[in-house]
């Protein structure tokens, strides 16, 4: 499900410069109240204030003199920590070729420059927060861990003008507004999904997606590598399954697949982006490219032809042959020996070839099959229709069509132990139309502008649900109509930033009004990272 349509939406120029103005005030929760007089002179000049950032941060004590990062700037990291060192090579790669600044990275003791700490002592923080402080001489970004850090050096990024994302000699100046930055996340679970089964993605252009992830804080990474379209990761012990499924794709593409080295490729760089890989094959369902590839896996022994279409629930496994749980096996082995993260997600939706009996004793199967090999199972929500085995997640799609008695189920599942991941595709399914004419994408779900992917809480969304059984939320990509980073980035833009908000940020920030300002001044950040968004009418941009 894809959108395409970027419309140029013309905003006069003085209300896009009002707005702007009125974006320096906006703060999230404990901005000091002069944040937005501090702000006001040269568009040019003033940095931008703390708080207006996506996500917006839990606490922000904006006040004093801003940083200027200079020719003679330092960034200075732990002697002892590889991880800060690391951290600090990846920001310097970011700041150097816009800045035009050696901006060496040191363990060398020094008050000045960009400091980068990793052993804070404030258990608020956790996993994943930091605390960014600013003044005359230094900004100093601290954490608890690596993915803190990691996370505040984002911060640190939007905070600087958004030529800072170019990759030729920018004029500055680089100024960081004098403040305090707490931050940490809502949700531990802030993830993304690409579909590379119905239109095969390279490596780069994976890795491409996996760093405009990271701005925003996201720290899953979804990858739907299976189905009935192609096969997209080589298993040794079924070669075909790549090879022969993997050579096509929706309207008869190459197609194409992931060697071993391939997928350790992905995982190394998404966890130098401190973000996790979670690898979906999806099962019973949506398993044609499987079925053409090996005779066997069909009741009746014949292989279908390779398919290019867009329906769905027309294929199933074979569920009582002795065989289809020696694939599943192997498939699993294999691939969780490759994944380091502690999810396999096995699908299970849309199953409509499978009766229910033979779904629940199939997925009762391959769950003991996940465990087994020490990983969690997440599936998605239609895994609460068998028996979801202890720690499952369940991965919620439903939209305002899906029935009160599936909703239920859902709930009654998560009332049990079962954990959600909010996934809701009129909500999130950066696949959706925005509008009738948005040229890329679907609209089975309905249009989704940026405002109704936006304006929803994950805590009270599917009622009957407690709230901590909520883990998350995860914007997934479906690419029936995507073929390239172009077109998966006016689908994706501006919605990402949205539900990465939703992840990450305190329920009590969450306000369209506040956030569409915050929101339109990414637009120049886009632009400079070459991405080719979506001006929605909605959002209040700044005049080109």
């Amino acid at each position: 499900m894809r959108l395409h349509r970027t419309q140029r939406t013309a905003l006069p120029r003085l209300l896009g410069s009002l707005l702007l103005v009125t974006a320096a005030g906006i703060s999230s929760a404990g901005a000091a109240p002069g944040a937005a007089a501090a702000s006001i002179g040269p568009v040019t000049a003033a940095p931008r204030p703390l708080g207006q950032i996506v996500p917006a941060p839990a606490e922000v004590k904006a006040g004093g003199s801003p940083y200027v990062i200079s020719a003679g700037t330092k960034i200075r990291v732990d002697h002892d920590s590889r991880d800060a060192r690391k951290i600090g090579d990846y920001l310097a790669g970011v700041l150097r070729p816009s800045t035009g600044y050696a901006l060496p990275v040191t363990g060398s003791g020094g008050s000045d420059g960009i400091r980068l700490r990793i052993g804070s002592h404030d258990s608020k923080l956790g996993a994943e927060g930091y605390t960014l402080k600013s003044g005359r001489g230094s900004v100093t970004i601290t954490a608890r861990g690596p993915a803190g850090l990691f996370h505040g050096v984002q911060t640190l990024r939007q905070l600087l003008p958004a030529d800072v994302e170019k990759k030729s000699r920018q004029a500055g100046p680089w100024r960081v507004a004098g403040g305090t930055v707490t931050d940490a996340p809502r949700y531990a679970y802030r993830g993304a999904m690409l579909d590379v089964s119905r239109h095969f993605f390279t490596v780069t252009e994976v890795k491409r997606y996996i760093d405009q992830l990271a701005l925003y804080k996201m720290n899953k990474f979804h990858l739907h590598l299976s189905d009935d379209q192609g096969w997209r990761i080589a298993i040794d012990s079924w070669p075909r399954l790549a090879t022969y499924g993997g050579q096509t794709e929706v309207g008869g593409g190459a197609g194409g697949y992931y060697t071993k080295s391939d997928y350790r490729e992905i995982i190394r760089y998404a966890a130098s982006r401190y973000m996790e890989v979670v690898p979906e094959i999806d099962l019973p369902g949506h398993t044609n490219a499987a079925l053409a590839s090996y005779a066997e896996l069909n009741c009746n022994g014949v292989a279908p032809p390779l398919y290019t279409g867009t329906n769905v629930g027309f294929s199933s496994l074979c569920v009582p042959k002795a065989i289809t749980y020696d694939f599943v096996n192997d498939v699993v082995r294999e691939l969780a020996a490759l994944t380091p993260g502690k999810y396999l997600h096995i699908g299970g939706d849309e199953a409509h070839s499978t009766s229910h009996d033979d779904y629940v004793a199939f997925m009762n199967k391959a769950q003991a099959v996940v465990g087994k090999y020490g990983k969690t199972v997440v599936g998605w929500h239609q895994l609460t229709g068998a028996t979801p085995v202890a720690g499952a997640v369940a991965q919620y799609w439903g939209y305002d069509e899906t029935g009160a008695a599936e909703r239920k189920q859902v709930a009654d599942a998560a009332k049990n132990g079962t954990k959600l991941v909010l996934s809701p595709a009129d909500r999130v399914y950066l696949d959706m139309k925005y509008n009738k004419d948005t040229a890329l994408g679907l609209a089975w779900a309905g249009y989704v502008e940026v405002q109704r992917s936006y304006d929803w809480n994950p805590g009270t969304y599917l009622e009957g649900a407690p709230e901590n059984s909520i883990l998350g939320v995860e914007a997934p990509i479906w690419s029936e109509t995507l073929t390239n980073s172009d077109e998966i980035e006016q689908m994706a833009f501006p919605r990402l930033p949205g539900v990465a908000e939703l992840g990450w940020s305190p329920a009590s920030t969450h306000d369209w009004d506040a956030y569409k300002v915050r929101l339109a001044a990414q637009g120049p950040r886009f632009s400079a990272l070459g991405i080719d968004y979506y001006r929605s009418a909605q959002v209040p941009w700044p005049a080109k």
